[in-house]
């Protein structure tokens, strides 16, 4: 695959995982754009590919937070409703009394 088509594809893979980015589309948008646009004009090899990889690594980056971020949602919904309960259950079982 060519540099060029990595390129467009990092840029397509960047724009996509946007879309979850928690200060909104318009603003990765721009900031991506303005990234991409700053480092268009450099030719050389060995300099595209680390440009390459250090989007890779964003990627990667963004994933992995986009996960955290899901996790604590979960966790915090999961917890309230299984926690809960169980309190409630055991302090119905010693302020109850005995006949």
């Amino acid at each position: 695959m060519s540099q060029r088509a990595k390129v467009i594809e990092l840029y397509k893979t960047l724009l996509h995982l946007g879309k979850d980015y928690p200060l909104g589309f318009d603003y990765f948008r721009t900031r991506l754009k303005g990234a991409f646009l700053k480092n268009k004009d450099v030719t050389d090899s060995e300099q595209v590919k680390k440009l390459i990889g250090h989007g890779e690594y964003v990627v990667k980056e963004l994933e992995a937070l986009y996960m955290l971020k899901k996790y604590r949602t979960l966790k915090r919904r999961y917890e309230k409703e299984v926690i809960m309960p169980i309190e409630e259950s055991r302090s119905e079982k010693t302020s109850s009394p005995k006949l």
